[in-house]
């Protein structure tokens, strides 16, 4: 078993729980209730406050607060948490913010980047291997899926839904849900795609790749409304795992998918 390091310049409560290998630098600080992770490293100057946990593994670099006081006028200093899964890595500046009443909880799954100066806020619930990248703000109560990428500058409004296998461009502002396996960008928000690079890394089939690729002709290339769309995938396409995945989160946006395609 490794050996844990703390530097005598770092603040480390008595109360928080240290796991075996870890490594805090110069100046960081560990508040009473916080726990880390074995084999994770504080890197100078990171914060990890009460109501944390990292899962082993963590990276949190130079000026990164993990559970921060939420920016909610709501909050009354309610117990909540702020949670990262196993090997995630917290880059220069970013923030994640713990949860309020709502939810009482933010979530940051495995495996996961958070950029420098990204901004994960109350509430949010991220699933593994997602990618934000530098300065990418994600407001209260978004919803991310496994292998998610968000470039960079990218704005998110509150209560947004973001599917699994999206690839968002750049500089946008997203404030309509995303379903699953697209590219979205341009502003106003728009369709431009499937993620094709992105299924292909993920080692999905050609087949899969066309049928998901032909259901989203018919949902945003064909003129219909959603509801003429959702009814012919339903009968005409083969059932299956992705076909399901994009019928059921169509039809449970509460603040509706992205709409318009590229010209």
């Amino acid at each position: 078993m490794s050996e844990t390091k703390i530097s005598p310049l770092a603040s480390v409560d008595p109360h928080a729980e240290i796991g075996a290998g870890v490594e805090i630098g110069p100046f960081a600080v560990v508040e009473a209730g916080a726990k880390i992770g074995d084999d994770s490293i504080l890197h100078p100057h990171a914060v990890v406050r009460y109501g944390s946990t990292l899962g082993k593994g963590c990276v949190i670099h130079p000026g990164a607060v993990i559970g921060g006081v939420p920016q909610d006028l709501k909050f009354q200093g309610e117990d909540s948490t702020a949670v990262l899964g196993d090997y995630t890595t917290v880059r220069e500046c970013a923030t994640v913010n713990r949860g309020t009443a709502s939810r009482g909880t933010t979530v940051v799954g495995s495996r996961c980047l958070l950029m420098a100066y990204s901004h994960i806020a109350h509430d949010c619930i991220l699933g593994d291997q997602i990618i934000i990248g530098n300065a990418t703000q994600i407001a209260g109560e978004v919803e991310i899926d496994d292998h998610a990428i968000i470039s960079g500058g990218v704005l998110v409004h509150q209560f947004v839904r973001i599917s699994q296998h999206v690839m968002i461009q750049g500089g946008s502002r997203v404030s309509k849900d995303i379903p699953p396996y697209v590219l979205v960008g341009r502003d106003p928000l728009v369709y431009c795609g499937i993620n094709i690079v992105g299924l292909r890394r993920r080692e999905f089939s050609n087949d899969q790749i066309f049928l998901i690729n032909d259901i989203y002709r018919t949902l945003y290339q064909r003129g219909l409304n959603n509801s003429d769309a959702l009814e012919i995938i339903q009968l005409e396409y083969v059932d299956c795992y992705e076909k399901n995945l994009i019928l059921d989160f169509v039809r449970t946006s509460k603040r509706g998918i992205v709409r318009g395609t590229m010209e």
